[in-house]
């Protein structure tokens, strides 16, 4: 078990980060369609609206990224807006938690408001050691996380929910602390399957869920994401 004074001091430090940019396979695509969250602080409420997109992310923006059903997707987050640094961690202070990918289908992607169903496509979570939590791996990473479109999905509008949830302070209720942002994407050249029902935001989580009310600083430890499984496709 971590010390006491390491604990403590970890007890008092917030993270502060923002999903701010999407790559489409290999293709830059910049924070054209994003809904770029009005800060970096963190959540903590899971009974709050601002679960689905974050804080003014029930307004939608102009820009919608094409893709296709298929496609290799990566979200990327970095501490301060426009800070692509690499040498920067994404999410720093040992801020351990795991990095999730949430879709919805909405009939318009830039006026959808996030009340929708939504459907975990993709998650790092821990794996045993320090760094093998998705939060370290997308620090390793430049602060990326990358995934597969289902191949099956069919053609129409989306939107991205990417999320870490930071487990420093996870030991008492509320502790938690949940980063997301929202993309606006278009599924072009589609498959011929629907989302599964998925889950509603907020809903999905509990605060005394075991994966959100945990102390992560003993071991051994066992670890679960919250949220449904991840549907493939």
């Amino acid at each position: 078990m971590r010390s006491l004074t390491l604990l403590t001091l970890l007890g008092t430090v917030s993270a502060h980060a923002i999903f701010q940019e999407l790559w489409v396979n290999k293709e830059d695509q910049g924070s054209k369609c994003i809904r770029m969250p009005k800060s970096n602080s963190p959540l903590s409420n899971v009974n709050s609206p601002d679960m689905r997109c974050n804080v003014g992310g029930a307004t939608g923006v102009p820009g919608v990224c094409s893709i296709n059903s298929g496609d290799t997707l990566t979200v990327e987050m970095h501490q301060q807006p426009g800070d692509r640094k690499c040498g920067n961690e994404a999410i720093g202070g040992r801020h351990y938690g795991p990095v999730m990918v949430y879709m919805c289908a909405v009939p318009d992607a830039t006026t959808a408001n996030g009340d929708c169903s939504w459907v975990k496509v993709a998650e790092d979570s821990y794996a045993g050691t320090d760094d093998s939590w998705g939060t370290e791996k997308m620090n390793k990473n430049c602060g990326k996380k990358a995934f597969t479109v289902p191949k099956s999905l069919k053609a129409g509008n989306y939107l991205v929910r990417a999320e870490a949830v930071a487990l420093h302070t996870a030991g008492g209720e509320n502790g938690a602390q949940f980063y997301m942002s929202c993309y606006q994407v278009k599924v072009v050249q589609g498959g011929d399957k629907s989302l599964p029902a998925g889950v509603k935001f907020p809903g999905a989580y509990k605060p005394t869920d075991p994966g959100i009310l945990i102390t992560i600083w003993q071991q051994p430890l066992k670890y679960i994401s919250p949220g449904p499984a991840v549907w493939k496709g």
